[in-house]
């Protein structure tokens, strides 16, 4: 099993499909979707919010929020 890379950034945009454009601390935009516990529990995200995020090492362009940051 791969390990995820884990990193932060802020939400710039929120798309269609809880699909989000996040921008990473080293200024790099990736599209997010939030993942399965966030979604079950109902965490709403807006343009501003903080969040942490798992970025697969073989594809940087895409990652996953698990969780969102006061």
């Amino acid at each position: 099993m791969e390990e995820h890379i884990e990193v932060e950034g802020n939400i710039s945009a929120v798309l269609p499909g809880t699909m989000f454009r996040a921008k990473l601390d080293n200024q790099h935009e990736v599209l997010a979707h939030i993942s399965g516990k966030m979604r079950k529990r109902f965490i709403r995200l807006t343009v501003g919010d903080r969040v942490k995020m798992e970025m697969s090492p073989y594809d940087l362009d895409k990652a996953r929020i698990v969780y969102r940051l006061r």
